[in-house]
């Protein structure tokens, strides 16, 4: 099936559902993925398949890349709404990523201080304490969760170290103290769902303990390396939604 390998270290910028004009930093290699996760929906396709044969860019090939981008279109008076951390894998492992968070903010504050900057994870680092401190820098600190139930995860997000734990990203998730924003993906499939209230209300129960900022929930929007997973419907997203809004929690969803 087609998958979506990204450019290194800049990409973009694309129309995000969720946050607009975005240009998209990429902290791994161009030519494959690099991921603590290995979901069945990821659009860049499963780990296996994707070996890479570069390198990750360094802190200071994405500083000089960034740098020139936006100083282009900042000459160029073209918009940009955010400058989004997303690509072939998780950014959050790569080495440098505290020092990137810290020059990516400096040149965002030169160029478009109205821009945000967004970190889209799986929250498989944020219990390093390095890597949460750089996410409390970012405007949108986006962190994933599908479900609370190890087992839906083992199957479908496929964690690589055999030591995760869901329930010691939540209780890393609440040291954010509020500065997070939830990401769910819900869908459906044979021996795949998590739409039903036995997932959803366990999920409820976790942002209620977490206090985000926000939920962002969302399903399947493009071609996917493994077959038979299926969008959850428009009437499934909003019924979702309005659960999460009954407990005081802004919730958007995407279709």
């Amino acid at each position: 099936m087609s998958t979506i390998i990204y450019p290194s270290p800049i990409f973009g910028p694309v129309h995000s559902r969720r946050l607009g004009v975005s240009l998209g930093v990429n902290l791994m290699p161009g030519d494959g993925k690099v991921c603590t996760f290995d979901c069945l929906y990821c659009e860049c396709g499963l780990n296996a398949e994707r070996r890479p044969t570069q390198k990750r860019p360094t802190r200071e090939e994405v500083r000089g890349r960034l740098k020139q981008v936006l100083s282009q279109r900042n000459n160029d008076g073209e918009p940009l709404d955010v400058i989004t951390f997303a690509g072939n894998g998780e950014p959050t492992c790569h080495p440098d990523f505290p020092g990137i968070i810290t020059d990516t903010t400096e040149l965002r504050d030169t160029y478009f201080p109205q821009a945000k900057v967004s970190v889209l994870s799986n929250a498989t680092m944020i219990g390093k304490e390095d890597v949460r401190e750089a996410l409390m820098l970012v405007d949108n600190n986006i962190q994933k969760l599908d479900t609370v139930d190890n087992d839906y995860i083992n199957k479908v997000d496929r964690p690589v170290s055999p030591s995760y734990d869901v329930h010691d990203v939540i209780d890393s998730l609440k040291l954010f103290r509020g500065h997070v924003i939830i990401q769910t993906m819900f869908m459906t499939g044979e021996g795949v769902d998590n739409t039903g209230k036995e997932y959803v209300g366990p999920w409820l129960e976790a942002l209620r303990e977490i206090a985000p900022q926000q939920v962002m929930i969302y399903t399947i929007d493009r071609e996917t390396p493994t077959a038979g997973l299926r969008k959850a419907s428009p009437a499934t997203l909003d019924a979702i939604k309005a659960q999460v809004e009954e407990i005081g929690i802004s919730c958007s969803a995407s279709y």
